[in-house]
């Protein structure tokens, strides 16, 4: 296995746990002028470029892409914009755990799949297996495994209260 492709893909998940541990000090290093869930969004998405680059630089490519390419990663990324969509960037960037006032989402896939952003990011992972090594598929799966239990054990004391 590729030690920089390994870190690359395990990259974002340290900082995910620091802000699920620690979510006073974020909103704190975030301030009064930035929302810290609009900051977690972008440090986010610079981090799941770096992921995914990673997986490309071990990956080799062929077409036409396996029958079970489609349906997984179709599924798989409806399951994230859904989320996304019944959340938006509050809900989904941790919000509850800076302070926001997050309302509970019962509709689909909420109350029938349980972490179904997470289960979505597993799905279209293993849609690329064809392509990239298992390892790396496998390592990265690993760190979703790895935040449904930390997200599992939320203390609603530890989390943030706002700065106004």
């Amino acid at each position: 296995m590729g030690l920089l492709a390994a870190i690359g893909v395990l990259l974002p998940f340290p900082f995910y746990w620091w802000l699920w541990t620690n979510p006073q000090s974020w909103v704190n290093l975030c301030g009064r002028e930035r929302d810290p869930s609009t900051v977690m969004a972008r440090v986010s998405h610079v981090l799941k470029a770096a992921q995914l680059l990673s997986l490309f630089s071990v990956a080799s490519l062929s077409w036409p892409s396996p029958l079970y390419f489609w349906p997984l990663m179709a599924f798989g990324q409806f399951l994230n914009f859904r989320v996304y969509q019944l959340l938006g960037e509050a809900g989904t960037y941790y919000g509850v755990r800076f302070g926001k006032n997050i309302p509970w989402v019962t509709e689909f896939p909420f109350g029938v799949i349980r972490d179904p952003q997470y289960v979505g990011s597993i799905m279209s992972l293993l849609a690329c297996l064809s392509w990239v090594p298992f390892q790396y598929i496998l390592l990265w799966s690993l760190g979703y495994v790895f935040m449904m239990f930390l997200e599992s054990k939320e203390d609603p004391n530890a989390r943030a209260k706002s700065i106004s």
